[in-house]
């Protein structure tokens, strides 16, 4: 049985209309593109940084704050003496005691892999150091 519909006006037979309107959905997506526009800046979770050398001068530890270098091999000093990762937490938990300022400085190779830096912070934090800071070369 045909859907034709016959116009009472002029007598011939005609089809439904079948064709979808784009219109809502359209207005719908650029109302999302806006808003995910807006909002993916705000998602981010970090700000990228280029991680500057590490030196090698000597520090002195009674007057200098307590430095902690990792080169980019992975290696780990603390001022100019290499530690073994198995060690660096007792290390610095006897120098933390020692000098009695619970505040660490990393100075980390901008070539240093992120395990080895991440491993000298989680050592750095469970040796007690309340406060742990980044150094950086000014721009």
């Amino acid at each position: 049985m045909p859907i034709e519909k016959l116009n009472q006006t002029t007598g011939r037979a005609h089809r439904p209309l079948a064709e979808i309107n784009v219109t809502p959905f359209v207005d719908v997506m650029l109302v999302l593109l806006v808003i995910f526009m807006i909002t993916a800046p705000l998602m981010q979770q970090g700000v990228n940084v280029d991680l500057p050398d590490a030196t090698t001068t000597p520090l002195r530890l009674q007057d200098e704050p307590l430095v902690l270098s990792v080169k980019p091999d992975g290696s780990i000093f603390i001022a100019r003496q290499e530690v073994p990762l198995a060690e660096l937490e007792a290390k610095l938990e006897a120098l933390l005691l020692a000098r009695g300022d619970e505040a660490i400085y990393l100075r980390a190779d901008r070539d240093a892999p992120y395990h080895a830096v991440a491993r000298a912070l989680a050592a750095a934090q469970n040796a007690g150091a309340d406060r742990l800071g980044l150094v950086t070369d000014p721009e």
